[in-house]
């Protein structure tokens, strides 16, 4: 992932960028550079294609959308990163395990550099630190591309996970950056970038 433009999109509603996303996507002929875009979103949970709404235990008037991308419930609110990959992956030459495996590396190298110690967990896919998620992931492959990405807890209000089953896991609990160093979302974004390049010079 040499060859990326980067968007900032700021504080946004999860719809909007999700059919921009879906728009982007639909109107790629494989010879555009790829992309990745940073927002967070106004408080809102959304569902996989195949999530079981049982998963939702209370919204306190958060709305709840059903989305085209895998996995089960989660929360997305102020102070968490979405990194969401605009990625034509026949051009990478990847497949879904492959996508999922790189992206859960940058996170795991994005944390080491906070002195955070992270990993991944068999069958879940994700971010943990102390048996706890701090990374979430949810995908879209279509036509040999991708969307949607990661959500990133990096300084947010948490409470709202307490509303629904994490990812579908009973007992699942999450966790955040600040818990663990001081880092605003924009130096994680920063850091983020700066890691991609880097890794990208590497393979170059």
């Amino acid at each position: 992932m040499n060859n990326l433009d980067t968007k900032d999109l700021g504080l946004t509603e999860f719809q909007d960028v999700w059919r921009q996303m879906q728009v982007a996507t639909d109107q790629k002929s494989g010879q555009e550079k790829d992309d990745i875009w940073f927002t967070e979103h106004h408080p809102v949970y959304t569902l996989g294609h195949a999530a079981l709404e049982e998963n939702i235990i209370s919204t306190n008037d958060i709305p709840v959308v059903r989305t085209d991308r895998g996995g089960q419930v989660t929360y997305h609110g102020p102070g968490q990163l979405m990194i969401y990959f605009l990625l034509n992956l026949r051009r990478l030459n990847w497949g879904p395990k492959k996508l999922i495996c790189e992206m859960e590396s940058l996170i795991i190298d994005l944390l080491k550099q906070y002195e955070i110690n992270a990993s991944r967990r068999t069958g879940a896919p994700g971010i943990y630190v102390q048996d706890k998620k701090i990374a979430s992931i949810g995908l879209k492959i279509k036509r040999g591309f991708c969307y949607h990405g990661i959500s990133l807890n990096v300084d947010m209000d948490m409470k709202p996970f307490d509303g629904i089953v994490t990812c579908g896991i009973d007992s699942l609990e999450v966790t955040q950056i600040n818990e663990f160093a001081e880092i605003s979302i924009d130096e994680v974004k920063r850091d983020f970038l700066q890691l991609i390049k880097s890794q990208g010079a590497r393979a170059a």
